[in-house]
């Protein structure tokens, strides 16, 4: 089947500042395998993406290197450090798409509310990631049983419906949209499925381990199933799949977080956050499909369609006019994920043997083959 190629608007690509981790050319080398065809990578390299030079440095390496479309996200604050607004007008006559502190949610209120008024002037998208940090503090998984009894330090799911329910009050005073790109917990469906019903502009995502995997990935204490937000319990993952299936969440992003082994192989209160996620978005997600929960055409839409139209990226639909970027899939193919097969520079996920059915065997961007023919 021929389909639009993927969009992904989470992504950290981790250049520059970090290119043994990854790099512009290896992460879309993993994205075209995945079906991406373009993505929307995070401010967090270093130097942090907070200025022109900045944004004209990804553009430029973008352009030299990737094998797919990469567009900027740049930070709401500088340095990302929550204390001063960026230019976030100048940015985005640059060429920005949204604004972000990515990992980083701006814990100051009044910040944000004058982010949000700014940001509402230009017309601007904000995205807010969903914890609060006084109440995440040192946490390194889920709070519960088995936080106790693993002897970690954990991150309440409070935290996220609390900073979600902040800003959702924040957003609807000063009437600007704002996005939560990786949701985790029943409690913050609720209040975002009741800030739309009010009619507050706001749109949610999710990443496939959010409604693929539990906090029970982190049993033996494997670092590679540490995240942030962290894997929650059933009844959460429950409830972000159904929020995809329902429409509470808009988009499925990849949240993919390269690390180096030696980052991963650590003890777990010490090792980094996050996984290698760019090749397992449209395997897991097509689970919807195959469980008959979502029709192909309600899923392709959620990666394609859905965040083209709330980020602006150009692209997501099969249409005279529209720029070549496709994937073909076959829907039915049965195969299993490795993380030691993935593409990335990275292969720190935790996924061993995993049996996933539908793949995406040919990729093409502007016409041009970049994965599975003669590239």
């Amino acid at each position: 089947m021929l389909a639009p190629g993927l969009i992904d608007t989470r992504a950290h690509l981790r250049e520059p500042g970090a290119e043994h981790q990854e790099t512009l050319f290896t992460a879309s080398r993993a994205a075209a395998a995945g079906g991406i065809t373009s993505i929307l990578c995070t401010p967090d390299t270093d130097p942090v993406i907070d200025g022109v030079a900045e944004v004209e440095f990804i553009s430029r390496r973008a352009r030299e290197t990737s094998l797919v479309k990469v567009y900027a996200s740049a930070a709401i604050t500088v340095g990302s450090q929550g204390r001063q607004l960026t230019e976030m007008g100048l940015l985005a006559e640059s060429g920005v798409l949204a604004f972000t502190d990515a990992n980083r949610a701006v814990e100051n209120a009044g910040l944000m509310f004058r982010a949000l008024k700014y940001a509402r002037s230009l017309d601007l998208l904000l995205v807010q990631h969903p914890e609060h940090p006084t109440l995440t503090d040192n946490g390194t998984m889920n709070a519960g049983p088995l936080a106790t009894r693993l002897g970690l330090p954990s991150r309440p799911p409070i935290a996220e419906t609390i900073l979600v329910e902040r800003d959702l009050r924040l957003a609807e005073a000063a009437g600007a949209r704002i996005h939560f790109p990786i949701l985790s917990t029943r409690g913050a469906v609720a209040a975002v499925r009741a800030a739309k019903e009010r009619g507050v502009s706001v749109t949610a995502g999710t990443a496939p381990h959010y409604f693929s995997l539990t906090e029970s990935e982190v049993e033996g204490w494997r670092t590679f199933a540490k995240v942030s937000p962290p894997l929650r319990v059933e009844a959460d993952r429950a409830a972000i799949a159904d929020a995809v299936v329902d429409g509470v969440i808009d988009v499925i992003a990849s949240d993919h977080s390269p690390h180096h082994e030696d980052s991963k192989r650590q003890p777990f209160e010490q090792a980094a956050f996050g996984m290698a996620a760019l090749e397992t978005v449209l395997p897991l997600s097509l689970e919807f499909v195959h469980s008959g929960r979502m029709s192909l055409l309600e899923l392709l839409q959620r990666v394609t369609s859905g965040p083209a139209a709330i980020f602006g990226v150009p692209g997501g639909r099969l249409a005279a006019g529209e720029a070549a970027d496709l994937v073909l899939l076959d829907l039915d193919r049965a195969w299993v994920l490795d993380a030691k097969e993935f593409r990335s520079k990275s292969q720190n996920a935790p996924y061993t043997a995993h049996p996933v059915r539908g793949k995406a065997i040919r990729t093409v961007v502007d016409g041009r083959p970049v994965f599975g023919g003669e590239q």
